[in-house]
């Protein structure tokens, strides 16, 4: 269906080289990226970790958006944070959680159901499933 690229050009060895990602598909962004910034404070530049967390949260939000139209609920609003954690592996780095924070305002449902399909949504994910091999915690709850 649909096929989306991105591209990064390097230059320079792991902690003194520096790194640009730039989002091919809609070319509306670049990124700057260095490995030290990775693994410790930003400080004006992201990670592949941070844009996994993009991709976690924007890909649940439609979902679950989806997934409550066909239980013929419409959200107000959906919230969404998500968190990655990066460490270190096996000599190497590991995303280890994803820990995510739903919010939402929807009327017309009971708590309960909600977490339902909320955990629905996070099941059906096209981004949940790629990080399969992640554990994908949710903290989901109607917004009061």
């Amino acid at each position: 269906m649909a096929r989306r690229e991105s591209t990064t050009h390097w230059n320079g060895g792991l902690n003194s080289g520096t790194g640009a990602i730039t989002l091919d598909s809609s070319n509306t962004a670049r990124f700057d990226v260095t490995f030290p910034r990775r693994v410790g404070e930003p400080e004006g530049t992201t990670s592949p970790e941070e844009l996994i967390a993009a991709a976690q949260s924007s890909c649940l939000a439609m979902n679950l958006a989806g997934v409550l139209e066909k239980e013929n609920l419409t959200p107000k609003t959906i919230d969404i944070a998500a968190a990655v954690t990066v460490e270190a592996a096996d000599g190497g780095l590991s995303i280890s959680t994803v820990d995510i924070t739903l919010r939402a305002d929807v009327d017309g449902v009971d708590a309960d159901r909600f977490g339902q399909l909320a955990a629905a949504a996070k099941d059906t994910c096209p981004v949940s499933r790629a990080l399969a091999g992640t554990t994908i915690s949710m903290d989901a709850a109607l917004a009061s």
